[in-house]
């Protein structure tokens, strides 16, 4: 059986810069319990939730106004029996002009429909 990454895409007003910048101001729109440094190459940061949810993240890629990658070192969700859910996986940020609209692909390598998480996560 053939399982496919979460992926969404929105259009926005905004310019490729501005959704760039956007995306790596995660405190601005994750959260404000973040811990490092979200704006550079090879950098690493903590992110929590109370006692819910705790993840460790690496930007492995990132290419101006163009995209955002990161690797899931560490996770940790209080909800799930299969404390290695999201372990390993990639989240990307894909950033592209579509007329006069600038698109942002949001795609979660791994988060799979199978994962207990996932729809905690696909609303979220």
């Amino acid at each position: 059986m053939k399982t496919s990454d979460f992926t969404t895409t929105i259009q926005v007003d905004q310019t490729p810069r501005e959704v760039f910048n956007a995306i790596n101001n995660v405190r601005g729109w994750w959260s404000e319990e973040i811990e490092g440094v979200t704006d550079k190459l090879i950098e690493e940061f903590n992110y929590h939730f109370k006692n819910v949810h705790y993840c460790k993240m690496k930007i492995i890629e990132m290419i101006p106004d163009t995209k955002v990658v990161w690797l899931v070192l560490d996770n940790y969700f209080n909800f799930t029996k299969d404390k290695s859910e999201w372990i390993g996986t990639k989240i990307s940020f894909e950033i592209s002009k579509v007329e006069n609209k600038t698109q942002l692909q949001f795609i979660h390598f791994g988060l799979v429909a199978e994962y207990e998480c996932f729809e905690v996560c696909f609303d979220a």
